[in-house]
């Protein structure tokens, strides 16, 4: 197998007496999809936050592209090119798409806004992934559906040119055809040569989408399963700790 685009090496994290990471491996790859799962306090969000430079791990190994980096701020590693797409999406509804696209990265020439270039990008951005959803850049965000909400989040990851995207929850809320919408939009990230992370409690998306699985269980990464090698049954009992209970009695 190729070079992980991303290795995590036994890290740890601790927030006083509380041991949240108990050194995890994990590692993801481009052009494939990648699940974290587990169930709640497994340490799944501190993973994350570490990986994007919010809180930084204690200790351990993190390799980007076959370097060792550390992690130690957002602005750090969107340079690298890790992105991350948070469950509240960071939209503003009073915008259109291009202005949150561009939010805080906004284009200027001869000192002003360059809104032809910015939206012009934007449009290119989603036509890459193929978004055939949105009638027109210029849309308030405001006016549109959470399908298309977290399509104008994960387009904005393009924009930034990231190699690695992760998506907390990216289908929570959202109904069936939002849902399909969404995970199509993933599929494509990944076809696109991108890596992704799924960070995402429900499993029927996870087994339609994903390529590995790899479950936290009270802060130790217990399994990492090729999906099509595996079924929702065995991920359930390594989430509920059965597997791994049975690893440790046998």
């Amino acid at each position: 197998m190729a070079e992980p685009l991303i290795r995590l090496q036994q890290v740890t994290k601790s927030f006083g007496p509380v041991d949240v990471l108990k050194g995890v491996d994990f590692e993801a790859y481009a052009g494939k999809v990648t699940a974290l799962v587990g169930d709640n306090g497994a340490g799944k969000s501190t993973l994350i936050k570490g990986l994007s430079g919010v809180q930084p791990y204690d200790g351990g190994v993190v390799s980007f592209e076959g370097r060792e980096v550390h992690l130690t701020n957002p602005r750090q590693a969107s340079s690298l090119g890790i992105e991350v797409v948070y469950q509240d999406l960071a939209l503003c509804e009073n915008l259109d798409i291009v202005q949150n696209m561009f939010l805080g990265r906004e284009e200027l020439k001869q000192g002003t806004l360059d809104e032809a270039a910015m939206e012009f990008s934007a449009i290119k951005a989603l036509q890459s992934l193929s978004v055939r959803t949105v009638k027109s850049v210029r849309q308030k965000v405001s006016s549109l559906s959470g399908g298309q909400r977290q399509t104008v989040a994960i387009g904005r990851t393009v924009l930034r040119n990231a190699k690695l995207v992760i998506l907390d929850e990216p289908t929570a809320a959202l109904g069936v055809a939002q849902t399909e919408q969404v995970l199509n939009l993933v599929r494509r990230l990944a076809d696109n040569g991108l890596g992704v992370i799924i960070i995402s409690h429900n499993l029927a998306d996870v087994f339609q989408v994903c390529d590995y699985i790899s479950v936290l269980y009270l802060g130790n990464m217990v399994a990492r399963l090729e999906t099509v090698k595996t079924t929702r049954d065995e991920v359930v009992a390594y989430i509920t700790g059965t597997k791994v209970l049975e690893g440790v009695n046998e």
